[in-house]
């Protein structure tokens, strides 16, 4: 297997919304883009699947011992390889590399969040430096795209976090913050224990509408000349923004379960997204 099908293969069993973007783009993009994102997952599953803190922190270390690699042209895992072979014109910097693992390793030092401005940092690292990374693989003209694909990525992450609250409580982590369960009156305990309440369906209308703000914040911010370019973007939005309606016409029934879109619906926003333009 090539280092292109490893990540290919990694993208396509996630099962991730994103897969279907990359479908669309050409050859050199869509393996710079697959790169990534199988990067991303490497980082994450470490997080997400070793039960022992030590050796997750070990294995962070050596990812970014390889993202040192990656930058001296001396990769050795299929990821780190394919990453390494992206085109020449696709810049890649070393630093948001290691800032996503800084990200990945935030959840192996903190299970709660205070505030806000604490979630934002923890997000900023784990998805809106990838939309940054994205947005330079999709190709800008204009360097307010940068700011486009920022909001972006913390829209993308504020879902994840509304989807995922009964699944990450389950692991015992709790995204949503603690002030805010505070003011709505939502003990830590009724998420740990999936205990639905209309304070707590508040609470969850509070997260969806902040999304909803970055969603609207980040689209306005796209560049005209950028929009052709940014469509794998737009995609994701289409898919992502559609998923966090779901969730709220569901009434936000996510502590005992995970919803999410069918793969049938997932393609046809892509495709309809992409002819749109």
């Amino acid at each position: 297997m090539s280092p292109d099908q490893y990540c290919q293969e990694k993208c396509a069993k996630s099962g991730s919304s994103f897969y279907y973007s990359f479908l669309f783009l050409p050859p050199e993009r869509r393996q710079a883009i697959m790169a990534l994102y199988a990067f991303c997952r490497e980082v994450d599953d470490i997080v997400d699947e070793c039960s022992d803190i030590s050796l997750a922190s070990t294995k962070l270390v050596w990812w970014r011992m390889e993202v040192e690699r990656i930058a001296e042209k001396q990769a050795t895992h299929p990821v780190g390889l394919a990453l390494q072979a992206v085109a020449p014109g696709i810049n890649l910097p070393k630093e948001q590399l290691l800032e996503i693992i800084d990200g990945m390793e935030m959840d192996l030092q903190q299970s709660r969040y205070l505030d806000f401005k604490g979630l934002s940092l923890y997000c900023y690292r784990v998805a809106s430096v990838v939309g940054l990374l994205a947005a330079e693989i999709f190709g800008t003209e204009d360097r307010q795209t940068q700011k486009y694909a920022h909001d972006l990525g913390m829209a993308f992450q504020l879902t994840n976090i509304i989807r995922d609250v009964g699944e990450d409580a389950r692991r015992g982590r709790i995204y949503l913050p603690m002030d805010e369960l505070k003011q709505f009156n939502v003990p830590a305990a009724d998420i740990l224990n999936a205990k639905y309440s209309d304070n707590f369906t508040a609470l969850m209308q509070f997260q969806y509408e902040r999304a909803e703000r970055y969603y609207d914040q980040a689209f306005s911010l796209l560049p005209a000349v950028d929009r052709k370019n940014q469509r794998p973007g737009l995609i994701m939005a289409a898919i992502y923004r559609t998923l966090l309606a779901e969730i709220r016409d569901e009434n936000f029934q996510v502590l005992h379960q995970r919803i999410s879109l069918p793969a049938t619906r997932k393609l046809w926003l892509a495709t309809k997204t992409w002819i749109k333009g």
